[in-house]
């Protein structure tokens, strides 16, 4: 399983500008794309997807850039995901994989679809309950907050 260059992107701009918006600075696209070592068309392509998305503003000038437009704490990664790059698995996939026949052939009871369908679960289990601001911790209690958090929900299940 793979993610994609602009989800992977995405979510490194975005720490990139919760540390700054943690300084109550504004950050340019050649701060980031020299910072993360991604080109400034790239940088420049992801900004405008998560500003357009509504995690970001931009001014212009002399002393603009870019800002979050919500604290880190109140960005969903779930939500940024979906912008950056939508679902891994979404159910209308089954509808462009029936080849030449007239229904699928694991229809109507498909272990592949379900296996998929509970990948998907899981990932938007995890990604719907972390926040930028858990992204902008240090890895060590990044791990222990989202194992605390699994199995606060594995209970509850």
């Amino acid at each position: 399983m793979k993610f994609t260059a602009q989800e992977e992107y995405g979510l490194r701009c975005l720490v990139r500008l919760g540390y700054a918006f943690k300084q109550g600075i504004g950050l340019t696209i050649p701060d980031i794309s020299s910072s993360e070592n991604i080109s400034e068309h790239n940088i420049a392509k992801t900004l405008r997807i998560l500003r357009l998305g509504g995690f970001l503003d931009s001014e212009r000038g002399r002393t603009g850039g870019y800002t979050l437009t919500k604290s880190p704490e109140e960005i969903n990664i779930g939500k940024v995901m979906n912008v950056l790059g939508g679902k891994f698995f979404e159910t209308s996939y089954c509808q462009n994989h029936f080849s030449d026949l007239t229904i699928c052939t694991h229809s109507p009871d498909c272990s592949i679809r379900s296996f998929w369908k509970i990948i998907q679960n899981s990932i938007d289990q995890v990604m719907n309950n972390l926040t930028l601001q858990d992204l902008l911790s240090s890895e060590k209690i990044f791990l222990e907050e989202t194992r605390k958090m699994l199995e606060a929900q594995d209970a509850n299940q």
